[in-house]
């Protein structure tokens, strides 16, 4: 049973969402959400099952044809509306994602409101869906590009951000004209609810969202992208599973975009600001505890501003206040589930077998909850794991290196290229380095680059695609090209 406090949020559910009505699953599964604070059952929410996500993409199929010929000016005034009635629920948001995925208040209601962006900014862009019309070079005819939506649309989504994982993808296939199935990852499926309720008061005709939480993601999802109905994947979540997800796309040659795994290096240049080094680095390494693609796992300090940035930024992580994120004087709430405890301590232990030294934290938290203190490691050899395996954690591994050669090279060496970040007071050295790095993404000077303007994604194997900005719309409309003469 839902908390008193929980059962006060607006329009909460926790049915499945097919068709524009609120469904327990067809073999009458449920999922048991936990509070990593507490490790208790706090809630249960109905299971997808195979014959749900089907539903579910019969009903989006249904859908597609009003909604795609919806003017583009109302579906921008629902995108709007959404976005407003998300601002005015703030608090309650942020309270439910506190609960089910355990970060702290203040990043909570960062969330809800960079989540809320997304809506505002595709209510924007729904409206600039804008085609070509040119003369071909030989003058026999005009060349006609119309851009029309590309249908039916599975999104996938993770945990680490419930609300702005969701909206990030339901904003721009909206305002394309295209209708959808959510699968929210398990451990956090209250919140994708929750913003199902809020399209739907803000105007999304019935069939144009379904949300289906589902234990048996892979089945699920694998059902739905060989249904030959559904012409889009959009997914977030560690690479493994973006591999698994590609190969069943092509079956049938689904067109899929994907936010996949990081390893970002956090690189600091012996002219830089410390201070604003030191801050960055909280921002990139500690936002949502480190479980974020984002977050900076490789901390790349060059010779001569290491001892001092070690000093400081280890400090900064020690004074860090970790409990439950409801109390608002709490930078750090526990990781999602007992495995990833688990994780981060083998990481950190292979670092430490192999010679790391731990400059604070470094051991699991004996209390209930998942959590793990912030840790700083200095002396962290080559080989070891946690400098090639993705950080889901509060634990930032330092290494050294002598000049900007050396510091570029090893920021490269990953088979991963999301998002890099660099502090530097020399401009030209910052650009010059940016266009060096492998990444699709660059903070210089900035320990943040999520911004729903601006086209996020990776290279490598972080990814395919793009999401924010105009691209992020364009991922979800075709192109079609008329030749005609008048």
């Amino acid at each position: 049973m839902l908390t008193e406090k929980i059962r006060e949020i607006p329009d909460m559910h926790t049915d499945l969402y097919i068709g524009g009505s609120w469904r327990k699953s067809a073999g009458g599964e449920s999922i048991p959400v936990i509070d990593p604070a507490t490790g208790q059952v706090f809630a249960e929410v109905a299971s997808a099952g195979v014959e749900d996500g089907l539903s579910a993409v019969a009903s989006a199929s249904d859908a597609l044809p009003a909604w795609s010929k919806t003017a583009p000016r109302v579906r921008a005034e629902i995108l709007r509306k959404a976005f407003e009635i998300m601002m005015k629920r703030e608090a309650e948001l942020a309270e439910l994602i506190v609960r089910e995925n355990g970060k702290s208040m203040n990043d909570a209601v960062g969330e809800v409101r960079y989540a809320a962006e997304f809506f505002r900014w595709y209510a924007e862009e729904a409206v600039r869906a804008i085609g070509e019309v040119s003369l071909a070079p030989s003058g026999s005819n005009r060349i006609v590009v119309l851009l029309q939506p590309i249908g039916v649309s599975v999104l996938v989504t993770p945990w680490n951000f419930p609300a702005a994982m969701a909206t990030r993808k339901i904003g721009p296939a909206l305002a394309a004209g295209c209708t959808v199935v959510l699968k929210p990852a398990s451990d956090t499926p209250l919140t994708a609810l929750a913003i199902a309720a809020i399209l739907e008061e803000a105007g999304v005709p019935a069939g144009v969202v379904n949300v289906v939480p589902s234990s048996r993601s892979g089945k699920v999802v694998g059902a739905m992208l060989h249904d030959p109905r559904v012409r889009k994947l959009s997914f977030t979540g560690s690479t493994e599973v973006g591999r698994v997800l590609l190969a069943q796309a092509a079956d049938c040659i689904v067109n899929s975009s994907m936010e996949l795994g990081g390893n970002a290096p956090f690189l600091v240049f012996d002219d830089a600001d410390l201070d604003a080094a030191v801050q960055g680095a909280m921002i990139a390494k500690m936002r949502n505890g480190g479980q974020a693609c984002t977050a900076a796992n490789r901390f790349l300090v060059q010779a001569g501003i290491a001892t001092a940035f070690k000093e400081r930024f280890t400090q900064a992580m020690a004074n860090v206040k970790m409990g439950n994120g409801l109390d608002t004087k709490v930078g750090l709430g526990p990781l999602i589930n007992a495995a990833a405890c688990n994780t981060v301590q083998e990481l950190v232990d292979d670092a430490t077998s192999a010679g790391a030294r731990v400059l604070t934290g470094g051991k699991r938290i004996d209390k209930p909850g998942y959590f793990y203190p912030p840790t700083v490691l200095d002396r962290v050899p080559a080989g070891a794991r946690i400098l090639k395996e993705e950080v889901f954690g509060p634990v930032a591994p330092i290494v050294e290196f002598a000049d900007e050669d050396e510091g570029i090279e090893l920021a490269n060496a990953t088979e991963y290229g999301l998002v890099s970040y660099l502090y530097t007071r020399d401009l030209r050295r910052g650009m010059r380095v940016s266009e060096r790095l492998e990444a699709g993404m660059i903070g210089l000077n900035r320990g943040v680059v999520s911004d729903p303007s601006a086209p996020l994604g990776g290279v490598k194997q972080s990814g395919l695609g793009r999401e924010g900005a105009h691209e992020g719309m364009m991922e979800y409309l075709e192109k079609k090209y008329v030749a005609v003469e008048w």
